[in-house]
């Protein structure tokens, strides 16, 4: 529970200004002339020489919403004044600054170019899907949306290559669902960065969010533009981005079902054909490895789901250990060299973002058998009534880690085997026992004895 005088959670510049104002109040609203005085005789007590203190409309400009370069100093001063001198409250106060400081120097931080990039070594291009998404896609923006690793990023750029343009090309990587903890980026430092390529003067860009949409826009104008927007966190990321409108083109990538955003047409990323599959691992094993024994490289595919990062960490497996087989690679060992290889991390960095009873439902849905199962089935596993455990499922359908078709829910092959890790990790013995015995008389009750 929060005591008297700390912050609530801020994030930004502007929450730490909401939380200053309550804190005003809460301090019985003096007045910003009072507030000088006590910083003035604060600064005074400290020896800080005259010339330093500040004046009534800069300690004025600290209740302000918007600012640019906030002043660490007066603002902890101002704090300081406000909560009476109370050691630990102005140590929480400081605490919170430097995290809105730090997220917001992370944020402005923007990998933005005026081209594509390259991809990566041994990529296959998806013929089909490119062929498939050039159909849906006409001047406006698609979103194409799907689980982590499953090769959004290189369908955007091979479906870019694809459009003929003759405005400019933008790229952004938007960081949704970055590792590491660092934040999205923001919209306001990508649109900085868009406007510098677009031959906008720094000293000529405004600060404001909107007057930058409005700039970008202007730019853009009729000049069919190509933008791509990679790695989208949500709606309200993408919106500013988004040229006026037709001629030009926005492809936009996300793990996240981009619902709220309106006039754009949608396209999941499947996993990969079978074909597919194998090429991937032929590109990044060597095509003797696979050619080899290239039923069983294909049962291989199969078990990993035909998933590309999975397939390209195998493949690069396969290379430097030319002493295993390919029959060497049985299920379980399988699925842990591809969750070590990277899988792991990007699964991590989209659970990370899930609220926390979805996470963990995800966790206890590794106790069911891998096979479809129904919104009743998962609210016995968790314990929890079913419109609850329904809502639950919706957050990781739309996330992409449990998919659902005309059998029911299912989980996929990698996202199980990272759900069964952590529900070893995450849940008491306890808590798992409980879940699977209700989930037994649930089953045995309805017939289900196969189970």
């Amino acid at each position: 529970m929060l005591r008297e005088w700390e912050p609530g959670e801020v994030r930004t510049m502007d929450d730490f200004v909401a939380e200053l104002r309550k804190l005003k109040a809460r301090a019985g609203n003096p007045s910003i002339t009072q507030i000088t005085r006590r910083v003035h005789l604060a600064w005074q007590r400290a020896g800080r020489p005259c010339g330093e203190w500040p004046a009534r409309s800069t300690v004025g400009n600290c209740f302000r919403f918007g600012r640019r370069r906030p002043n660490a100093d007066l603002l902890l001063a101002v704090v300081h004044a406000l909560v009476d001198g109370d050691a630990a409250a102005v140590s929480a106060w400081r605490q919170a600054l430097r995290t809105v400081l730090g997220e917001a120097e992370a944020a402005g931080r923007v990998a933005a170019a005026g081209r594509l990039p390259d991809l990566p070594a041994g990529h296959v291009v998806r013929e089909g899907l490119v062929e498939r998404a050039s159909h849906v896609l006409d001047d406006g923006a698609l979103v194409l949306e799907g689980q982590a690793g499953i090769g959004k990023t290189s369908l955007a750029v091979d479906l870019a290559r694809h459009i003929r343009t003759a405005g400019p090309v933008l790229f952004a990587d938007l960081r949704g669902s970055a590792v590491g903890g660092a934040p999205p980026a923001d919209p306001r430092a990508v649109l900085e960065s868009f406007l510098r390529i677009l031959g906008v003067a720094g000293e000529r860009i405004p600060y404001g969010l909107d007057a930058r949409v409005r700039l970008y826009r202007q730019l853009l104008g009729a000049s069919a533009p190509l933008v791509v927007l990679d790695d989208a966190a949500d709606a309200d990321q993408v919106r500013p981005l988004l040229p006026a409108g037709p001629p030009g083109t926005t492809l936009v990538t996300s793990r996240t079902r981009l619902a709220e955003l309106d006039g754009v047409r949608r396209m999941s990323v499947p996993a990969l054909e079978p074909k597919e599959a194998l090429a991937v691992l032929r590109a990044t094993a060597g095509a003797g490895r696979i050619e080899e024994d290239e039923q069983t490289a294909g049962r291989m595919a199969e078990l990993l789901g035909r998933h590309p990062l999975a397939l390209s960490v195998i493949g690069r497996h396969l290379r430097e250990h030319p002493d295993w087989e390919l029959a060497d690679y049985s299920p379980e060992p399988l699925t842990a060299l591809a969750l070590e290889g990277g899988v792991r991390a990007a699964l991590a960095a989209t659970d990370a973002k899930l609220p926390g009873e979805s996470r963990r439902l995800l966790r206890l849905l590794a106790l069911h058998p891998r096979r479809p199962f129904t919104a009743r089935t998962a609210a016995v596993l968790a314990g929890r009534p079913d419109t609850e455990t329904r809502a639950l499922l919706t957050a990781l359908v739309r996330s992409h880690l449990v998919e659902e078709g005309a059998a029911g829910y299912h989980l996929p092959n990698l996202v199980h085997a990272y759900a069964r890790e952590r529900i070893g990790i995450d849940e008491p013995a306890s808590c798992v026992r409980r879940a699977v015995e209700r989930v037994f008389v649930h089953h045995y009750s309805t017939g289900v004895v196969a189970v």
